[in-house]
């Protein structure tokens, strides 16, 4: 299954019109789709607004791409899992620095170091797929995000 089914199967994919007015709303937006699948808590949200208080915008891992996460053995961790949100306009997370901004929005959770890392395995090679951050950045849609599954269907996951 590729990841980008992974998302569409499993009800993870959140398509915004509205851009959050800050990156610590954006975190809990994007954060919503895994608190609905009872996957994280707000307590998981906010160590992980706590850690990008604490040590930056580490989680801009390209312009353009953010990854919401925190430690595996962390605080509200339910159990594992990869949420997807896409907003209209990229959200800042440090005032005039174009590369640390980021309309993509991947939060991990995983209930385990193997399985933390293996999201982020599986997450890097989705996103390391020509093509892949400039076409989901360009939907709008769910059906959007339905084509783009289908003209990137045979790149790996899992």
């Amino acid at each position: 299954m590729t990841m980008l089914k992974y998302f569409y199967d499993n009800d993870l994919v959140r398509i915004y019109d509205k851009t959050p007015t800050n990156w610590r709303e954006a975190i809990n937006v994007a954060s919503e789709n895994l608190k609905e699948k009872n996957i994280i808590t707000d307590e998981y949200v906010r160590e992980v607004i706590k850690n990008v208080e604490t040590n930056g915008a580490y989680i801009v891992i390209t312009p353009g791409v953010v990854m919401p996460h925190a430690l595996a053995t962390g605080q509200g961790v339910l159990g594992t899992g990869i949420g997807f949100a896409k907003f209209s306009e990229p959200v800042s997370f440090e005032d005039g620095n174009p590369d640390k901004q980021g309309k993509l929005f991947f939060t991990l959770a995983a209930k385990d170091e193997t399985q933390h890392l293996e999201n982020i395995q599986n997450l890097m090679t989705l996103l390391m797929t020509d093509g892949m951050i400039d076409a989901l950045s360009d939907i709008e849609t769910l059906a959007d995000f339905v084509q783009v599954m289908g003209q990137f269907e045979n790149t790996p996951a899992e």
